[in-house]
């Protein structure tokens, strides 16, 4: 009896001890079946040009680390100085053929091989691409291929698992697991373009993984990855990727016309501090805030002002300014969409039809002419923007800022000489007289917004005034 108490109680304890591990161990994801089921869809892209280039993707033996040379293969040999190969990674997303990279992948290509995981290989067509996204959409003829299921919405949680398959390095289909860092992160171009909430998340990627799917726990492609942030050319848990609803809207677009075009507000915008919230009637920073608007855009048609601030478009909140152009990127052009914005401390509903921008498009922003005075309520010494210097930052009426006042209103707020002010508040200031009437109009004791051209840039500046 003592003997089988003893088995018993020693059974137990074994249990207990193992409980903890039992359960961590249940706790994380199997990601077996997914690599099983999805890596044959995962393919290697090698591109070849005829002149170097300077990104990421460049891998020639003497770029990687060098315990990884041995792994690298070229195809037929190391290429010559005058024959540079870059390698990424893609992923097929029809039987037929069409495969999803990033555009800096077969940027300058002057052929583009695709490589599945079975050693087939195909010349690839590039059907279209979009810097602004960094996405490019690929072909080849074959039948019956592998292909990846694009999920049906962006709806990761920030902490969520997800996977990537990819080639970094040049070392085929390798699998690297983590979770969701952060979402909606804003990361804009060289162009100070930014259409894209790219998904941050802490998996491993490397010069080579570009392009390639970044898959959720059910499977499906949540994100194509697109960057990372180092210090050291290698992974340090930051990288980027382009969520799945842009990635959808840029493939059937490419797929159907080769090109992309988006929506467009025509407008310049910054973000909404405490001072502004507090002097545009906002209980908190919230929304964009509309520095300068294109004549004869879209939001000028649709009778959006500069100071306005939209706080809603099209349903979504804009929590700030940078989420703003990735709502109405996603638009398509010529659709009208509810709009809700401040304007003098009120709300107000408006309608937009949204108006487009094509791949290769820019815009700028235009205006017309105006003339001499000063103020000092604020603290400021102002004069009459001279003819030339409207045209020369295409507004059509201001003050410049000659002197700030020490210890002044305006000093505090961070005006400086050489400022252009052009509204203050919500009434347009085109002369010095015009700015000494809106100056003499405020309320002691308030907040208001001041509307400046500096070095060329719109932006708003929020004073509080003394009682």
């Amino acid at each position: 009896m003592n003997a089988i108490y003893r088995l018993l109680t020693a059974a137990c304890l074994a249990s207990v001890l193992l409980l903890p591990s039992l359960v961590a161990a249940a706790a994380l994801p199997e990601f077996r079946e997914i690599v099983e089921k999805n890596s044959p869809a995962v393919v290697k892209i090698v591109v070849q040009h005829s002149a170097a280039r300077g990104g990421q993707e460049q891998l020639g033996p003497e770029q990687m680390p060098e315990y990884l040379r041995r792994f690298f293969e070229f195809r037929g040999g190391p290429p010559s100085p005058q024959e540079q190969m870059a390698m990424g990674s893609g992923f097929i997303i029809s039987s037929d053929g069409y495969i999803v990279t990033n555009n800096h992948v077969v940027d300058g290509a002057d052929s583009v091989l695709v490589r599945l995981s079975d050693r087939r290989e195909y010349d690839a067509e590039v059907v279209g691409t979009d810097p602004r996204s960094d996405l490019a959409l690929l072909r080849v003829e074959g039948e019956g291929l592998p292909a990846l299921r694009l999920a049906s919405k962006d709806d990761l949680e920030v902490g969520e698992w997800v996977l990537a398959i990819g080639s970094p390095f040049g070392l085929d289909y390798s699998v690297t697991a983590g979770i969701v860092s952060a979402k909606g992160r804003s990361l804009p171009t060289e162009n100070n373009e930014n259409y894209v909430p790219f998904i941050q998340t802490d998996v491993a990627i490397n010069p080579g993984n570009s392009g390639g799917p970044l898959f959720n726990l059910d499977g499906d492609v949540v994100g194509v990855n697109s960057q990372i942030f180092t210090r050291s050319g290698g992974s340090i848990g930051l990288s980027f990727a382009i969520p799945v609803s842009v990635v959808r809207n840029v493939v059937d677009q490419l797929k159907a016309q080769g090109r992309v075009t988006r929506g467009w507000l025509g407008v310049t915008i910054q973000d909404v501090d405490k001072n502004l919230a507090e002097s545009f009637g906002l209980k908190r920073p919230r929304g964009a805030l509309l520095v300068q608007v294109a004549e004869d855009g879209p939001a000028a048609r649709a009778g959006l002002e500069a100071g306005d601030i939209i706080i809603t478009f099209d349903g979504n909140d804009i929590p700030a300014s940078a989420d703003l152009p990735h709502v109405v990127g996603l638009v398509a052009p010529d659709t009208v969409v509810p709009v809700e914005i401040v304007r003098d401390k009120k709300r107000k509903k408006m309608q937009v039809k949204v108006g487009g921008l094509d791949a290769d498009d820019s815009y700028s922003l235009a205006a017309g002419p105006g003339g001499t005075g000063q103020g000092g309520r604020l603290g400021l010494v102002v004069e009459t923007a001279s003819a030339d210097l409207l045209e020369r930052f295409g507004i059509n009426g201001g003050v410049v800022v000659r002197e700030v006042l020490p210890d002044s209103v305006a000093a505090d707020g961070g005006v400086v000489p050489g400022d252009i002010v052009t509204l203050v508040g919500s009434t347009p200031v085109k002369t010095a007289q015009a700015y000494e009437e809106a100056v003499a109009g405020l309320s002691g004791g308030s907040s208001v917004p001041l509307r400046l051209i500096r070095r060329g840039s719109p932006l708003f500046i929020g004073l509080k005034l003394k009682d």
